[in-house]
């Protein structure tokens, strides 16, 4: 959260450097537009951001499915609506609104606020695929996302993302209109023989046309670091909460070995998800690039250690 807020007072002190210093204005106009924005999407993100993602993924609570579901899927929703019950109380924290995702590929998610203001939702390929226990495992997991308040920090982490990357887009297409290309021309003209001063400034301007540009990439590599670290935490807490490691571990296999991606849900919405919903190769590997841009951890790591917890991991 601390280098997300430096990357965009960053920007705005480039901003500010580049075209308002030119016009001999003194007022960190850049500064103030990017905490403003920064700070205008998280407080958006934090109390309207859980409705708009259950909104995107056409998800209906259960309540609304009940009425017109087959004796089979009362029954299936029943079950979900009592594993997370059960799940509510183990963890100590007011059972969530539960949503299905009218989506055949399994997968779930948790967002909202934190405890007492947050949902659970699955879909149903989930429903179809898992057992009772698998299910306990996966709805614990998205339990431990809530009660560890990861749904709070990473709904602010996409609209801070959000953010970013827009005040990037701005400052790259002043830049084309060939408003910083000609300030920076024009300072560096000046400060021709300012010495140090000059050339500070002169390297400051070009990190900063740097920054901009890979903006997107940077702030997307932030947020998929704080997604990779919670993804774990959760299936610890998660198996904490079922005593049972094996039940996600066996769920996890499972919804590994669907090929098709979730389409209900967007890559805005994807760090959500107890896997990645696009089916994108970066989250399979290991490596460098992986730890950058993946934004979950790698599911053979993942299966590998809730097993290891289970005392089935070791060898003789």
């Amino acid at each position: 959260m601390t280098a997300f807020v430096l990357f965009l007072l960053f920007i705005g002190a480039g901003f500010d450097t580049v075209y308002i210093g030119q016009a001999g204005g003194s007022v960190p106009v850049g500064s103030l537009l990017a905490l403003g924005v920064g700070s205008a999407s998280a407080f958006a993100s934090y109390y309207g951001g859980d409705r708009a993602v259950l909104l995107a993924t056409h998800a209906a609570s259960l309540d609304e499915l009940a009425p017109a579901a087959s004796d089979a899927d009362k029954l299936k929703l029943q079950q979900l609506r009592n594993v997370v019950d059960e799940m509510a109380i183990a963890a100590g924290i007011p059972p969530p609104r539960v949503y299905v995702v009218p989506d055949p590929d399994p997968n779930a998610f948790a967002t909202g606020r934190g405890p007492g203001r947050s949902s659970i939702a699955v879909t149903r390929g989930l429903l179809d695929a898992l057992d009772r226990e698998e299910l306990q495992g996966v709805v614990a997991h998205e339990m431990s996302h809530i009660r560890n308040l990861d749904v709070r920090l990473m709904t602010i982490v996409a609209a801070l993302v959000g953010a970013a990357a827009l005040l990037s887009e701005w400052a790259r297409r002043g830049m084309m209109s060939g408003g910083g290309a000609s300030s920076s021309s024009r300072r560096s003209g000046r400060d021709r023989d300012g010495g140090r001063g000059g050339a500070a400034a002169l390297i400051f301007v070009v990190i900063w046309s740097i920054a901009i540009l890979v903006a997107p990439l940077v702030v997307q590599a932030l947020a998929m670091m704080v997604s990779r670290k919670r993804e774990y935490l959760a299936d610890a807490s998660g198996a904490e909460l079922t005593r049972n490691p094996l039940g996600l571990a066996r769920a996890l296999e499972k919804i590994e070995s669907a090929v098709a991606p979730t389409a209900s849900i967007d890559r805005g919405s994807a760090h959500l998800c107890i896997t990645d919903p696009l089916g994108r190769r970066v989250n399979l590997r290991e490596g460098f690039w992986s730890d950058l841009f993946a934004s979950h951890p790698p599911m053979p790591a993942r299966i590998a250690a809730l097993k290891e917890m289970a005392f089935q991991g070791r060898t003789a």
